[in-house]
């Protein structure tokens, strides 16, 4: 059998300070999604596509998400490069966005260089630019499989909840950093260096962001490496599939319960995601802009920021909200072991920690909120009232990117052998003193090589198991996209046929008439909101498991 040899080694004097190299390329991942996310739904309707077929374009995410994430976390667990098994293929994933990234951002410009009519070029460049969400889809998948496995990889069990919050964090400072450069004017701020337009300049500082957020990380964290022994043979792509096709089939009861909760939370958070900018830029062109006759000269460019500010203010509570909820909220160690108080204060915090909500109770209320604000997405009339409504949603996200990571990161070290009072948890020492793991040159902590030590310490014995069940996890977070997707479409369809009168070639705000019929969107995010409601159901089955 393989076996890994090593130890692990983060960077950092402090434990916020390695935790924040650990988890520094969520980033640049949610920087890169959150441009994508903003702006490229109103990019491609601006191309002149419509709404239906935009939706259906949108099919990349999960579809990437459903092949690339079960299949690199099975070759990632099995890989014996001697720089470690995830850090080479997030090093290569980034690069690949990158470049795709500025294809993306400067579609109509390579186009031109080939052609030269307008109107022959239009085909090409919807073409390419289709083409470049679809590889930036997959290739951030890599980034993003392995980052999340590294994470558990490195931290023992009682750390679980503290790296997944961690990295909750880094997420909502990629996303209010994306939407605070998506609401200013990047033009005429700095100048066409990068680009003339808005999009092209974010598309320039994603790809920046994502390779400098994943050689920070990269560089931070040095991992065990798989040795296989002499004679063994890799495993065929068949033989990869045959083995996430089996792990699904027979996953223990818990983490098909974590899953199935986030399959139906999914079906929820699709729309918001991929259409929440599109439609506060749009119910401000329906019911807030002066019909006065002018014309907006960049519809794309109006949209975009608009539903930016907007979205900067949600990212706001987010970021709030992942430094502050893991903090109120009890962590999978709290029910063996509570560090002991000062005197003092002992019977404050003991009250407090009893008053402390588990992270299952966390993740229903969550469900909850996002279900109410979303079941009023229909009655808006207002930009400001849809960012209100947005803005609300911004608790509910950061527990919905915590809460199921925590648990299956428990899950995961629980199937690897931690021990925890004789049951399937990490062994608790006697003293609080000695809880961290031993420390290594520099101040940074180092983990036990063999896998007696790593079971003592409540870190898996191989950690063999992250990459494929993540991956899982991500198959019941992509499916639900699907199921999205195919709704939207219908839904567009039906309500919204015809090419984007905001955003096609010669419309503008002007050509909407102020009520007329229900926002397609806003639909979408009703169907959501009462998908929700059937997630914090399927989540409270956890707790009778």
């Amino acid at each position: 059998m393989a076996t890994l040899v090593g130890q692990t080694h983060i960077k950092g004097s402090t434990e916020t300070v390695r935790m924040m190299l650990l988890t520094f390329a969520t980033l640049g991942i949610t920087f890169t999604w959150g441009v994508e996310l903003t702006y490229c739904t109103p990019y491609l309707l601006n191309l002149g596509l419509t709404k239906s077929n935009t939706s259906l374009i949108w099919i990349a995410g999960p579809l990437s998400g459903l092949i690339v994430q079960p299949i690199v976390g099975v070759i990632s667990d099995e890989n014996t490069s001697r720089w470690g098994r995830r850090r080479p293929l997030m090093v290569v994933g980034a690069a690949v966005v990158a470049v795709s990234l500025l294809v993306l951002g400067f579609t109509r410009d390579i186009v031109a260089v080939l052609v030269r009519d307008d109107e022959q070029a239009r085909r090409p460049t919807v073409v390419l630019a289709v083409l470049a969400i679809y590889v930036v889809d997959f290739a951030i998948n890599v980034v993003m499989s392995c980052s999340r496995s590294l994470v558990v990889d490195a931290l023992p069990l009682a750390r679980q909840q503290s790296g997944a919050a961690w990295g909750s964090r880094m997420s909502a400072v990629g996303h209010m950093v994306g939407y605070a450069a998506g609401s200013i004017d990047l033009v005429q701020t700095f100048g066409t260096a990068m680009g003339d337009a808005q999009f092209k300049q974010l598309t320039v500082i994603a790809a920046l962001a994502i390779l400098g957020s994943t050689a920070v990380t990269c560089w931070s964290v040095t991992e065990r490496v798989l040795v296989s022994p002499a004679g063994a043979k890799e495993q065929s792509i068949m033989g990869v599939l045959r083995q996430v096709y089996t792990t699904v089939r027979h996953l223990p009861p818990r983490v098909q319960a974590i899953c199935w909760a986030q399959f139906w939370s999914w079906i929820g958070w699709f729309p918001f995601l991929f259409y929440s900018t599109t439609w506060i830029g749009e119910t401000y062109f329906r019911y807030d802009v002066p019909t006065d006759g002018k014309q907006s000269k960049d519809a794309l460019g109006d949209m975009g920021r608009i539903g930016s500010t907007s979205l900067f203010i949600y990212s706001a509570i987010t970021f709030a909200g992942a430094f502050v909820l893991p903090m109120l909220v009890k962590s999978p160690d709290d029910e063996g072991f509570t560090k002991r108080p000062p005197l003092a204060i002992a019977g404050l915090v003991n009250k407090f920690n009893d008053k402390k909500p588990d992270i299952l109770t966390t993740w229903i209320c969550g469900h909850v909120m996002f279900a109410a604000a979303m079941s009023l997405a229909p009655l808006a009339t207002s930009f400001r009232f849809a960012t209100t409504l947005v803005c609300l949603c911004g608790l509910p996200w950061t527990i919905a990117m915590w809460a199921p990571t925590t648990l299956l990161g428990v899950e995961v070290n629980k199937l690897s052998g931690a021990t925890q009072n004789g049951a399937p948890y990490r062994l608790l020492p006697h003293e609080p003193d000695i809880e961290l793991p031993a420390v290594g040159p520099g101040g940074a902590p180092v983990y036990p090589e063999s896998p007696q030590d790593a079971t003592a310490s409540g870190m898996s014995a191989s950690a063999e198991l992250s990459g494929i069940y993540f991956g899982i996890l991500n198959i019941f977070t992509t499916l639900p996209q699907f199921i999205g997707t195919f709704i939207a479409s219908i839904v567009f369809a039906v309500l919204e046929p015809g090419e984007s009168p905001e955003l096609a070639e010669g419309g503008g705000p002007n050509k909407v008439a102020s009520g007329r019929g229900p926002n397609a969107i806003s639909v979408c995010l009703f169907i959501g909101a009462m998908s929700s409601v059937v997630a914090a159901f399927a989540t409270r089955k956890l707790k009778h498991l």
